[in-house]
């Protein structure tokens, strides 16, 4: 199944940021989910038997207020007032930053072991 495209050059999702891809209702929980719906399979376990924070827009529930914002400003970008916006857009510049974070720490990881077996391999040898 492909993307229903008008123009060869198009994003294969809409200015809304919901997919092209036709998606079909399903009752059998085990089979795909099409990209921009979203399964309601069953309540959201949050730490601490706080409340989940849920999307004004969709209903859809979250474990914290900072997801809930991220996929407010990925999902509903033209629902969104400005003051919602400027808080998606400083959680997603904070996301961007603890990415950028793991990357790094993860090639430093790797870097390590890489060296650490060449070092082993050169005593051994």
């Amino acid at each position: 199944m492909g993307f229903n495209r008008c123009n060869e050059g198009a994003h294969p999702w809409g200015a809304d940021g919901i997919s092209s891809v036709p998606v079909s209702p399903s009752s059998h929980p085990e089979e795909r989910v099409g990209v921009g719906e979203q399964r309601r399979d069953g309540p959201v376990a949050v730490r601490g038997g706080e409340p989940a924070a849920r999307c004004p827009y969709c209903d859809h529930p979250f474990h914290d207020e900072r997801l809930e914002t991220l996929h407010r400003g990925l999902e509903h970008p033209t629902r969104i007032a400005d003051r919602e916006r400027a808080a998606f857009e400083r959680a997603y510049l904070e996301e961007e930053a603890a990415i950028r974070r793991f990357r790094l720490q993860a090639l430093g990881a790797v870097l390590l072991c890489y060296f650490s077996v060449l070092f082993l391999y050169a005593v051994v040898t």
